[in-house]
C-alpha cells in the first residue's frame, strides 16, 4: 500500500496550481512580476514561469468552481489592497478544508491510495473518531464479503434472477441508511459474479431489512446475505448443524413478519427461506455476526451440497 498525506498532495499539486493561477490575475490586474513575487513569495523566475503558463499545475484544481473563485477573490483583494498575506492566508486554508471534504483533494488522494475507494473516508474532515472508523470497517467488511462470494466455485448458481446482496449494519442502527450494501446489487453473468459498484450506505432496502429484523432479535447479528433457494442449499446447511427457519413470502410487512417469526424460533437462525409467491421470487438469507460470516457460512454450505 502506498502510505500518501494529504498535506503532500496540497503541497505538490494544489500550491503550485493556485499561485499559477494568482499570479496570472493579478499580471491581468496591473501587478508586476516582482510585486507578484512579493506577494506569493517565490522568485520573479518562478512568476515568470506561471505568467507564460509553463508552470504547471492540476486542471482538477483549474476548472473547480470553489478554487476559481476563491483566487479570483484573493487576486481582487490583494491587487486592491483589501486584503493583506494574513487574510489570503486564511481564504486558502479554508479552502483546502474544503477540497478534502469529497472535493479535489479527496478525489487526488483515492487516486494515488486506490485503497481508499468506496470507504467513504471523512479522515481529512472529521479524524479517526469511533463513528467514522466503525463506518469504515463496515463497508471494508461488505467489500471482503463480495469478493468472497465472487471467489466460491458455483456461486453463480445460487444467484437469484433478482440478483444477491451483501450488507451489514453498524452497531445499534436505526433504519436502513446504516446498513452497506453493494449499490444495484449482486449478479450472475456467464458463470461468474459481477460486482457492479464498491458497498455504500442505504444501497438496498431488501437486504437491510432482513438485516434489521434479525439485529433487533439479536444485536450480534449484523450481516446477512440472500441466496436462491434451493433444496439442495438447505439439505446441506442442515447437515452442518443449521436448522433453518421457512417464513412466509407473501406479505405486506416483511420486517415485522421477519421479527415475530425469530421470536417464535427463539433466535436468529443462521439460513431463513421462502419459498416464492405470484411476482415473487423464491429467496434464502444467510445470516451472520458479519457480512464475511455470511459469506464464509456459504462457502461451506455450498462446499458440502457440491460434495453430496
Amino acid at each position: 500500500m502506498s502510505l500518501v498525506l494529504p498535506s503532500e498532495l496540497v503541497v505538490e499539486r494544489f500550491l503550485p496550481t493556485v499561485r499559477a493561477m494568482l499570479a496570472t490575475r493579478l499580471a491581468d490586474r496591473g501587478m508586476t512580476q516582482q510585486e507578484i513575487a512579493a506577494e506569493l513569495g517565490v522568485t520573479q523566475a518562478a512568476v515568470s514561469k506561471y505568467v507564460s503558463g509553463t508552470g504547471g499545475g492540476d486542471d482538477r484544481f483549474r476548472d473547480d468552481p470553489e478554487t476559481v473563485a476563491t483566487v479570483d477573490h484573493i487576486a481582487d483583494g490583494l491587487a486592491g489592497g483589501e486584503l493583506d498575506a494574513y487574510d489570503a492566508l486564511a481564504e486558502l486554508l479554508s479552502l483546502v478544508r474544503s477540497l478534502e471534504d469529497r472535493g479535489p483533494i479527496c478525489e487526488l488522494h483515492e487516486d494515488v491510495m486506490p485503497e481508499l475507494r468506496g470507504l467513504g473516508c471523512d479522515l481529512c474532515v472529521r479524524g479517526l473518531d469511533p463513528d467514522v472508523r466503525a463506518e469504515r470497517d463496515v463497508l471494508a467488511n461488505v467489500r471482503t464479503a463480495a469478493r468472497t462470494l465472487a471467489s466460491i466455485p458455483g456461486m453463480a448458481d445460487s444467484v437469484p434472477n433478482v440478483g444477491t446482496n451483501v450488507g451489514m449494519c453498524l452497531p445499534e442502527p436505526r433504519d436502513e441508511t446504516d446498513v452497506a450494501a453493494v449499490p444495484g446489487r449482486i449478479y450472475a453473468m456467464g458463470g461468474r459474479i459481477e460486482i457492479p459498484a464498491n458497498p455504500e450506505f442505504g444501497a438496498s432496502k431488501h437486504v437491510a431489512t432482513a438485516i434489521l429484523a434479525a439485529n433487533d432479535a439479536d444485536p450480534s447479528v449484523r450481516g446477512a446475505i440472500n441466496v436462491a433457494t434451493d433444496d439442495d442449499v438447505l439439505e446441506a446447511a442442515a447437515a452442518t448443524g443449521i436448522d433453518p427457519l421457512e417464513f412466509d413470502a407473501d406479505y405486506e410487512d416483511r420486517g415485522e413478519h421477519l421479527r415475530n417469526r425469530f421470536e417464535d424460533r427463539g433466535e436468529v437462525p443462521r439460513v431463513a427461506y421462502h419459498r416464492g409467491a405470484f411476482g415473487i421470487e423464491p429467496a434464502t438469507y444467510v445470516f451472520g455476526a458479519t457480512a464475511t460470516d455470511a459469506a464464509e457460512l456459504i462457502e461451506t454450505v455450498l462446499d458440502v451440497a457440491s460434495s453430496s
